[in-house]
């Protein structure tokens, strides 16, 4: 039998019977899921320096296990100095098992490692079944050796679900794991 990230397995034998009872699903295809995490991060900083861009790429690429990409600027803003086509940020999307493993990490040791954490805003969700949050601090994660950061940067995170409705992502989201404050 082939390697299977815990979450994935956890999804197959008891989230999906779990939403399926809670919503009354006719059918195994209407439960929600993920598809992807996306993983962004803007340097507003990268215009006068260049070796920020490189920084967050590569601890982008350590967090997520996967190789991030610049994402650069479309169009010129005077005031802020800006060119189109500068590099100004860092961005990368998990799908699949790197995603499985990458949400698992996330919930059983970064989110716990947020200082004063009492769970994440439920006021994330875009009203179409997507999730999203921000982590002001990049040294949350593991994979981020902190003696070589040269500047602390926020992420935004965003999970992509094929829910219909909020209340369908928060239930598919708590069943992972995601803590949310009790507002």
């Amino acid at each position: 039998m082939s390697y299977q990230p815990r979450l994935k397995t956890k999804f197959e034998e008891s989230i999906k019977t779990n939403l399926k009872e809670k919503f009354g699903y006719t059918s195994t295809m209407q439960i929600p899921r993920i598809t992807k995490i996306c993983l962004n991060q803007g340097l507003g900083d990268a215009v006068a320096d260049k070796k920020l861009i490189e920084n967050a790429v590569t601890e982008m690429s350590n967090i997520a296990g996967q190789k991030a990409v610049a994402t650069k600027s479309k169009k010129d803003v005077s005031n802020f100095k800006l060119r189109k086509g500068v590099p100004i940020g860092a961005r990368v999307t998990l799908r699949g098992e790197r995603m499985y493993e990458f949400l698992d990490r996330l919930v059983s040791v970064s989110l716990p490692r947020v200082r004063d954490f009492q769970g994440l805003k439920t006021t994330g969700f875009d009203g179409r079944g997507n999730y999203s949050f921000g982590v002001t601090e990049q040294i949350i994660f593991p994979e981020i050796v902190i003696d070589k950061v040269s500047k602390i940067n926020g992420m935004d995170i965003t999970f992509v679900t094929t829910a219909t409705s909020d209340e369908e992502c928060r239930e598919l989201l708590k069943e992972f794991g995601i803590p949310f404050s009790k507002q």
